[in-house]
């Protein structure tokens, strides 16, 4: 079984989602009963609507779970160096536009381009894993390949 890195901010996250998923399961099985008690289930719209809730947070709450018991967790205070690995904050910059973009490079479950992380399974970080200031990286996109050079490299510990 694959261990995927999470930060330890990234596993408290899920902890506490898979707890609130949790919770949320009673208030779904007795609107499930409710619909069930109002007669006919083929044309109960209601009852539908129920299952298809529960069938969702299963499937969700089954994920999460699946996510915690594969998952190595790391703490981004103690990493440091000189290479984009996870927890790095790597600055690149676009070799034929100069378009900076600066990218923390977490686990698939933390990624969130508008706070600026990705996961490091993503194309562009997949590129930049081992790479050192002053690399250049080719990155496959929709558009063809794009060029960039590694400005910097950091590590700012947890993010919040």
């Amino acid at each position: 079984m694959q261990q995927i890195p999470i930060s330890v901010q990234g596993f408290k996250r899920l902890e506490k989602e898979l707890e609130e998923l949790k919770k949320e399961r009673p208030g779904v099985i007795a609107a499930i009963a409710e619909a069930r008690e109002e007669g006919d289930l083929r044309e109960n719209a209601g009852y539908e609507a129920a299952r298809e809730r529960q069938g969702m947070l299963e499937a969700r709450i089954r994920y999460v779970e699946s996510r915690l018991a594969t998952s190595r967790i790391i703490d981004l205070a103690t990493l440091d160096g000189d290479k984009a690995i996870f927890g790095a904050t790597v600055e690149i910059e676009d070799v034929n536009t100069g378009e900076v973009k600066t990218w923390t490079l977490l686990g698939p479950d933390e990624n969130d381009p508008s706070k600026g992380s990705i996961s490091i399974l993503s194309p562009v970080a997949q590129a930049m894993i081992g790479k050192e200031v002053g690399d250049e990286i080719t990155v496959e996109a929709p558009r063809g390949k794009i060029q960039y050079e590694i400005v910097s490299i950091c590590f700012n510990g947890p993010q919040e």
